[in-house]
């Protein structure tokens, strides 16, 4: 179990960091009006936790479930 966390771990912030990344540079696309603005970081900021959540249920599986 404690692997697993481990492994997790490591995965989450490497793709947070990649999507931090993906995000900024997208958002420098972005039209300087605060509105297009505050939609797109809006939008980026709530989605960063969808395409973990199988990995959050990998972690908190048992082993051989």
């Amino acid at each position: 179990m404690r692997l697993r966390k481990l492994v997790g771990l490591v995965a989450i912030l490497a793709f947070l960091l990649l999507y931090v990344v993906v995000v900024s540079s997208v958002g420098d696309h972005v039209p300087r009006h605060w509105a297009a603005q505050l939609v797109y970081y809006a939008i980026a900021g709530t989605l960063w936790g969808v395409p973990l959540f199988p990995l959050f249920r990998w972690m908190e599986r048992e082993p051989g479930s």
